[in-house]
């Protein structure tokens, strides 16, 4: 099993971009880039699956979640922060709001 710190040291080992260390952009737009491709595959399967899940579009899916986790590693790493604390934030900020009734609704700050 690999913990989120691990990962993300792992995946900066293969980050090839310009200005490695000062350019958050890159793999902001990398980001936004591989969440689109997991939605066309969504799409795709939508379409041409009628929404069912077969194996072949599961190993697609798989890949590029792993393409979307690398980027928000590494959009984490150019940030200094560290995907551990990032997170326990998330789960606490969610545990907060479901014990508050608020994970309905939109808002960062409910």
């Amino acid at each position: 099993m690999m913990d989120f710190n691990r990962y993300q040291k792992q995946a900066k080992k293969t980050a090839v971009y310009p200005n490695i260390g000062k350019n958050f952009t890159y793999p902001t737009i990398g980001l936004m880039g591989e969440a689109g491709e997991v939605a066309n595959k969504v799409k795709k399967m939508i379409r041409d699956d009628h929404g069912k899940i077969t194996n072949e579009r599961r190993e697609e899916l798989k890949a590029e979640i792993g393409d979307v986790m690398w980027y928000i590693a590494q959009l984490s790493t150019e940030l200094g922060l560290k995907l551990s604390d990032i997170a326990k934030y998330n789960l606490e900020k969610l545990a907060k709001r479901k014990k508050e009734d608020k994970l309905h609704g939109s808002g960062d700050n409910r």
